[in-house]
């Protein structure tokens, strides 16, 4: 008997121009949690954070660009890599964690939705195109592609577009040595409806949240330094340490828990495309998954990376490294009919989620 199944017929990503690189932070005043200022020269700041992060340079977006632009550009290479009429979409569903964010005022503006402001950028005109955001810190994409799901399932959608965009280089402190880790860019993929007798596409999802205990991981808060601090301005906060310890206990976890709900062991994974946060801890993330297995070496094939040279721009990388590799960017990594991965993602809320999905 077929069943209806959420297929992805198209990706699109948006890699802005501006190379940030690492030595580009060498001039910073960098300082503690505590108003003190870091002496250590910044050579060995930068070096050390490229031996835990492995992030050697990023992408910032230029002068003139907002988060609406990369969506729009990312959102239209999926529409037309799927063929699909845009007028024909049920939903547009955009996951952000900043709004659109300006280079001058990094005041967060949602007015209207950011969703709202692509529809109007792609020129959609049918008013039954639901427009809405989604903030689920840096696992939005993929929830967003979970609740797309949904609505495929249950009748209510025939095709959906998911964006993730984010620009962290306007959020971030400049003298938080975090400010390092972020980046900017924008993904997207279009999911349609699809009759099979044979599981295809989304094959099942899971999520958590563990805010009780993990809430403030991420947050807002003032520049470290205290000039800059006067004036009052909230920037992306991250209690580093602690998160990766979470990741490593709960992330594995949660994919394991989404393979076991459809008995899928990890020998059937092809790739596991994950949220590049910390290409360390993403790392170690993989070895955590593959040993609850009882699987002691971890495939090199398996786990595609972008961090080194994209750097961590939130809901955008899970989208743009499914992107890459779909459009033979990612060489050799390669996905074929047949082949079985899984998205995961883990961020601010503590929100960690994973998808299994099998390319028909």
């Amino acid at each position: 008997m077929n069943k209806i199944y959420s297929v992805i017929t198209g990706t699109g990503s948006y890699i802005p121009a501006r190379r940030q690189k690492n030595a580009d932070f060498l001039h910073n005043e960098f300082y503690d949690s505590t108003g003190e200022k870091i002496t250590t020269p910044n050579e060995e700041i930068v070096e050390k954070f490229r031996e835990i992060t492995t992030i050697e340079e990023r992408r910032y977006a230029d002068t003139g660009e907002v988060t609406s632009d990369m969506a729009q550009a990312a959102a239209e290479r999926a529409i037309e890599a799927s063929g699909i009429d845009k007028e024909e979409l049920d939903y547009v569903i955009f996951a952000h964690n900043f709004g659109e964010t300006y280079h001058d005022n990094i005041r967060m503006d949602i007015v209207p939705s950011m969703a709202s402001r692509v529809k109007k950028k792609l020129g959609i005109a049918n008013p039954n195109a639901v427009a809405y955001d989604i903030l689920f810190g840096c696992p939005g994409w993929v929830q967003a592609v979970i609740q797309a799901d949904y609505y495929i399932k249950s009748g209510d959608a025939n095709k959906v577009l998911v964006i993730g965009a984010d620009i962290l280089s306007r959020v971030s402190d400049p003298h938080d040595r975090d400010s390092m880790i972020y980046a900017d860019g924008a993904g997207a993929a279009i999911l349609e409806a699809r009759e099979s007798d044979k599981p295809i596409g989304i094959l099942g999802h899971n999520s958590r949240s563990d805010a009780l205990e993990y809430a403030d991981m991420l947050h807002m808060g003032y520049s470290y330094n205290a000039e800059v601090a006067e004036k009052k301005d909230l920037y992306l906060k991250m209690n580093g340490r602690r998160l990766y310890q979470y990741a490593l206990e709960n992330v594995p976890k949660t994919i394991k828990s989404g393979l076991d709900k459809l008995n899928i062991g990890i020998d059937k994974i092809k790739k596991v495309l994950i949220h590049q946060a910390n290409g360390k801890m993403d790392d170690a993330i993989l070895k955590r998954l593959f040993k609850l297995y009882g699987v002691k070496d971890v495939p090199e094939e398996v786990m595609p990376m972008t961090i080194s040279w994209l750097g961590n721009s939130s809901v955008a990388t899970v989208p743009t490294l499914l992107d890459m590799v779909m459009k033979g960017k990612m060489r050799p990594h390669n996905l074929a009919e047949g082949d079985t991965v899984v998205f995961a993602s883990v961020g601010a809320g503590m929100n960690i989620n994973s998808v299994v999905y099998r390319f028909p």
